[in-house]
């Protein structure tokens, strides 16, 4: 009897915790990739831009940041990156809710924000380029297309990663928890605007 008893509520915990696998830290596995992902992402833009801030004085007269910046498109383009952290917030939230009919317009918003940023880049680096700017027309140059060009990158990866995560709610194919998998794709996404609102600032912003 005092055997039965004590294996009850161990079977029990047994069948709440399926599928949980926590570290020693509270987070789960997932989770902890994932930050130790974006831990190493922080040392890559770290670099990136410590280098544009070594060479961002490195042109010529006329093919400076003064030159070529347009502020008040850059600023809109950032803007509507910024408002698509709220749409993954809205996501995340929907996820939590198991509503996954709002999950799936809110990741899809989210995208089509983060695709108008990325021509919006697209657009400048064009622009650039025909104002005489390219790669290697100078050390500023060279450090200038190399950071932004990473973090737009990132951003079409996360813009491939959304859609993809689209078509497998809608197709019921998520593995493990749906509210984990839509957080941690929230999590890379919101990286991505942090580190684009320290580059705006430190490029766009601040005086060479």
């Amino acid at each position: 009897m005092a055997d039965t008893a004590v294996a009850t509520p161990v079977a029990h915990d047994d069948h709440s915790d399926h599928g949980a696998h926590h570290t020693s830290t509270g987070l789960s596995n997932n989770k902890l990739a994932m930050w130790m992902f974006l831990g190493s992402e922080c040392l890559l833009f770290g670099g990136l831009i410590s280098t544009y801030m070594l060479y961002r004085g490195r042109h010529s007269e006329n093919l400076g940041p003064d030159q070529v910046w347009d502020i008040p498109f850059t600023s809109a383009s950032s803007f509507v990156l910024l408002m698509s952290s709220l749409t993954m917030v809205l996501a995340v939230t929907s996820a939590n809710r198991a509503d996954d009919r709002n999950t799936k317009v809110w990741l899809s918003v989210t995208a089509l924000l983060g695709a108008l940023f990325v021509a919006g880049q697209v657009y400048e680096f064009t622009t650039f380029y025909r104002e005489g700017l390219g790669f290697t027309t100078s050390l500023f140059s060279s450090s200038f297309y190399t950071l932004t060009g990473f973090h737009g990158v990132h951003v079409t990866v996360g813009i491939i990663m959304l859609m993809s995560l689209v078509g497998m709610i809608s197709k019921n194919r998520v593995p493990g928890s749906k509210a984990e998998t839509v957080e941690l794709f929230g999590l890379y996404w919101h990286f991505v605007d942090v580190v684009w609102i320290l580059i705006f600032t430190l490029v766009y912003l601040i005086p060479a």
